[in-house]
């Protein structure tokens, strides 16, 4: 069977297992915790500070630094949409976890993950009026 890639069938039950508890958890999460709605926006009462989504305020928090910060943005999801296809890219022998032969791109990931998680938590906790530093706690 060329063209594709080798793996366990256990992997892939640990997946789904993981797909549904995740799942499971953000139906009840959704269920008892209200979404942060506000009103209909009204251009005479304008809030201070004007925050995104929270799964966007990773973002806002880098273009606050500079706008030119975008850039890298948009250059990392065009890196990750094309990762296959790079040239050095090395060839997925079979489906596992933390391959050693991808442990470069993993530890890429997890450092991007933990750095998305960084930013999304100071402009969500740590960003007062006129997005200025503040310290709630």
């Amino acid at each position: 069977m060329k063209g594709y890639v080798r793996s366990s069938p256990s992997f892939f039950r640990l997946i789904a297992i993981s797909m549904g508890l995740l799942v499971a958890l953000l139906v009840i999460l959704a269920i008892f915790i209200p979404a942060p709605l506000k009103g209909p926006a009204d251009i005479a009462s304008v809030p201070n500070p004007i925050k995104s989504a929270w799964f966007l305020l990773w973002t806002q928090e880098l273009v606050s630094y500079s706008k030119y910060l975008v850039y890298p943005i948009i250059f990392l999801g065009l890196y990750f949409l094309l990762l296959p296809y790079l040239p050095g890219s090395p060839e997925c022998k079979r489906a596992s976890w933390l391959q050693k032969d991808q442990l470069l791109i993993s530890i890429l990931i997890v450092m991007i993950f933990f750095a998305i998680l960084v930013l999304t938590v100071v402009a969500m906790f740590f960003r007062g009026e006129n997005w200025a530093f503040i310290f709630n706690f």
